[in-house]
Parts: structure tokens; sequence; C-alpha cells
């Protein structure tokens, strides 16, 4: 497997992982999420533009990417996604590690993200990384911003949590 920055004419790649990873939430208490919307590939386009998107392939296919943005208290991961047929492979930690890896050399202090807190590919999966969640009274402006956006999209936001790893404190 081979993670690698995508590259800005790659984008249109994106929104059918993330089409096909919301597929697991099929059955799930967020079964909503399945065949909600994505992002289009114009949300990450930027992203792209700025080295802040990763790419897994194994061969030729592309199975996973994590869409990053740079910000001043830390770098956010806006989505994380790895087709359905390739998920347990270890694609998802290789694009969080890869994230990390990104915003340490970008010297981030912290890398955040918002996620459905009981779904077990998702907070769970995140703090077995050594992320933390970040209550919501401990908000910043910008992760209080990225509620309102959910709220705004329908997420079902009492479910959801902002997690946070900090990069002192993390190996």
């Amino acid at each position: 497997m081979l993670i690698r920055p995508a590259r800005v004419d790659e984008v249109w790649r994106l929104p059918a992982i993330e089409r096909s990873a919301a597929a697991l939430f099929r059955g799930s208490s967020q079964a909503a999420v399945a065949d909600g919307g994505v992002s289009p590939a114009e949300f990450h386009r930027p992203l792209a533009a700025q080295g802040l998107v990763w790419l897994a392939e194994e061969g030729p296919q592309a199975i996973g990417f994590a869409s990053c943005e740079l910000f001043v208290d830390a770098l956010h991961i806006w989505e994380l996604a790895v087709r359905r047929e390739a998920q347990g492979l270890g694609a998802g930690g290789a694009l969080v590690m890869a994230a990390i890896e990104d915003a340490r050399r970008r010297g981030a202090r912290a890398v955040t993200l918002t996620t459905f807190r009981e779904i077990p590919w998702n907070a769970p999966f995140y703090a077995r990384r050594g992320f933390v969640e970040v209550p919501e009274w401990a908000f910043n402006g910008r992760l209080a911003w990225i509620r309102t956006r959910e709220v705004k999209a329908g997420l079902e936001v009492s479910a959801r949590c902002a997690m946070r790893l900090d990069l002192a404190a993390a190996p």
C-alpha cells in the first residue's frame, strides 16, 4: 500500500471513495449517513493544492484518503474514508499517521477532527491512536464553527464529538 499526497487532478476520485466508505453505516445507529451527501471534489481541490490530501493506493486503485486543513491551532482532518472493500486492511490507520506526520512537519501543535462518538470505526478508532474527546464546553471558535456546519448539514450532533491529538504529548 502506498500513501502519498493526492494531486489536484485526482480529487475527482474522492467522492466515490467516500460514498463507498459510507456504506458501512447501513445497519448502524447512523444509517442515514450511508445515503447522505459526500463532499464534492471542489471541496478537496484547494486542500490538495496545498498538499493536505493524502491518498492510499493499492496497486493502481485509490482505496482511501484523508482530507485535511491547516489552521493556526491545529491540522484538522475533515474526512477520512476507505473504500468498503478495503476496510480493515490498515489504510485508515496509515492515512491518520500520514496526517499526523504532516502536521508535525508543518509545525502544528495538534490534530483535530469531529466524528461519531459510539460508532466503532469512528471515535474508538481515533482513541486507539491517542486522540481524546474535547468536551463541548472547551470548544474553541474553530470547533464551535465546525459544530455549526454539522448542524446545518443535518448530522445528529448529539452523537458526535470533537477529538484532539496533542502532538507535544504524542509519541
